[in-house]
Order: C-alpha cells, then structure tokens, then sequence
C-alpha cells in the first residue's frame, strides 16, 4: 500500500473546536493593566490535569524543524490532562490532529498555524508530534505533571503523507 496523502489547511477555532482550543490572542478582548502600561489576553484556553496529585506545569520545548510533506506514522494522546503549545515566535507550525474512533485515532486532519497563534489539545485528543518547519523553534508547554500514566501512543498501519497548502489552497 502507498502513502495516504492530506494537505495541510489553514488553523482556525472552528475548524480545530473537536480537537481542542486555538490560543489567539485575536479572539478576546485585552484588558489593561499595570497602570495602563501593559494589556492582558485573558484566559485564551483552558488546560485541564486529572488524577491524584495532578498539577498544571509549565516548560519550554526547543524543536527542531521537520522536512516537508511530513510523514505521519505514531499518534499519541494524553488521557489525564490537556496540553498547550505556544510558539515564542511569530513562525507558524504544522498541528495534525486525529479524531477519536473507538478508543483508536481516525483518519488525521493537518493544520497551518497562523504567526502567533498556538494550540491546547484537549484531554484524550489524538495528535502527531511538535511540527515546526524551516527552522528550529521554541515553545512554551503548558500540560498536566503529577503521577498516573498520561501518554498513550499508536503507530499507524499505513503512515500518512502531510504537505502544506499551495497558495491556491491556503
């Protein structure tokens, strides 16, 4: 069998609303603060721990790049806790998602996130690995830290083939 092949589409909160929350902070309004000097994007997302001794965490990943189109052969989720990842960059990266089929991931959708925007996957989502293209990136993580096994991974049958939008198609 050959590759299955996707492309990549544009990231938005509808589109990606099964999977998760885009963080953006184009979908709310800031509110000022320190005496006016300083404005808030308040609550983008909502990161969820579950379990005895469950903690939210924050970390920061140093990823490197991935050639393109991207081949897609492991998933993995995590059961006890969402997990958030935000680009301390303007460059976008690449999110691939799958949904939920009886416990198994389905047939995965890929997305181009805008400069700027970020992701939180919600508890239990399906997805591929960290996905920046073209250069080394860094990202700030927010997920679940505590005990209890919070990684599930799968390695498909048949890989997939993800290739970015052409600008007919982004």
């Amino acid at each position: 069998m050959g590759a299955r092949h996707i492309v990549a589409r544009p990231l938005t909160p509808e589109a990606f609303a099964p999977f998760g929350t885009v963080i953006d902070k184009a979908a709310v309004d800031p509110r000022p603060m320190n005496a006016g000097m300083a404005r808030r994007f308040h609550d983008l997302a909502e990161v969820r721990a579950m379990g005895e001794g469950a903690r939210v965490v924050i970390g920061l990943v140093e990823a490197q790049p991935y050639p393109l189109p991207l081949s897609v052969g492991l998933v993995e989720r995590h059961p006890l806790g969402a997990q958030a990842f935000v680009p301390l960059n303007a460059a976008p990266f690449l999110v691939v998602v799958c949904p939920d089929e009886d416990g198994r991931p389905g047939p995965p959708q890929a997305f181009v996130t805008a400069p700027g925007q970020g992701i939180c996957y919600d508890v239990g989502t399906w997805h591929g690995v960290l996905t920046p293209f073209g250069a080394p990136q860094e990202f700030l993580v927010v997920d679940r830290g505590g005990t209890g096994i919070n990684l599930e991974e799968v390695r498909l049958d048949e890989p997939w083939t993800v290739a970015l939008p052409t600008a007919s198609e982004g």
